[in-house]
């Protein structure tokens, strides 16, 4: 316990410091830098650098894209709000589940690699749809509703195309190839994952189509929840 303590006031400190250091990057608003401390610190203290790194990359990419054509998405009323600056409803509709899981290797006796995968899993679902969102957006010649597969206008709830789909599972399998990288899965899991994250990410699109219009307290954060549940069960029933 005491150990377990250290390592949690030295995580704390030391993301602290990061995000002073970074915190005018256009990546977080003010609230979402101090969740993200709260993220950091916790990931730091369950997975250590490796699961924290791992995070820190996902929110760099999943930035990077956003960016990307983002004047063109203004114009067409379909950008991203706070100029693409993540809040604190974002950093927890990505990373609850993920956080979860994390801590969940603590306890004893638990699983740990079938809930790394997890981890992994949830991350990868996310960015995939991060990939797909944006670049559907800007880049997808004919987007379909998912549900009733007729055209609709770009950044239509549900809606897809080839060029998203494409850049979903390009996301998808980016991160679990960081995650390889870092040690959280083995080689052998990439592929699954990545098809598990593409999967998941278009039964967000249903979600956000289908049941989202249907249920006022149904958020885009709580869909994004949703999505890294399906997609971390999922990986973790099928290497079960």
């Amino acid at each position: 316990m005491i150990a377990l303590m250290i390592t949690g006031l030295f995580s704390a400190v030391i993301n602290a410091v990061l995000i002073l250091l970074v915190r005018r990057l256009p990546l977080l608003t003010p609230a979402g830098w101090w969740h993200a401390w709260g993220l950091g610190t916790l990931l730091g203290i369950s997975l250590g650098w490796r699961g924290w790194l791992a995070v820190v990359l996902y929110l760099a990419f999943g930035s990077a894209v956003t960016k990307l054509g983002f004047a063109k998405k203004q114009a067409l009323g379909i950008a991203e709000g706070r100029g693409g600056k993540r809040g604190p409803e974002n950093v927890w509709g990505s990373a609850a589940t993920g956080l979860v899981l994390a801590l969940a290797t603590l306890l004893p006796g638990a699983p740990k690699q079938l809930l790394l995968s997890g981890f992994v899993a949830s991350f990868a679902a996310k960015l995939a749809d991060t990939f797909g969102s944006e670049i559907g957006k800007r880049w997808g010649k004919t987007t379909l509703s998912l549900s009733r597969w007729r055209p609709v206008p770009p950044g239509t709830d549900g809606a897809v195309s080839i060029e998203g789909t494409a850049a979903s599972l390009i996301g998808a399998l980016l991160f679990c190839c960081i995650g390889w990288g870092l040690g959280l899965i083995p080689a052998g899991q990439i592929a699954l994952l990545s098809a598990v994250g593409l999967v998941a990410s278009l039964l967000e699109s249903l979600i956000g189509a289908e049941l989202q219009p249907r249920f006022v307290w149904l958020s885009n954060e709580g869909v994004n929840g949703l999505l890294t549940v399906i997609a971390a069960g999922l990986a973790m029933a099928l290497l079960r």
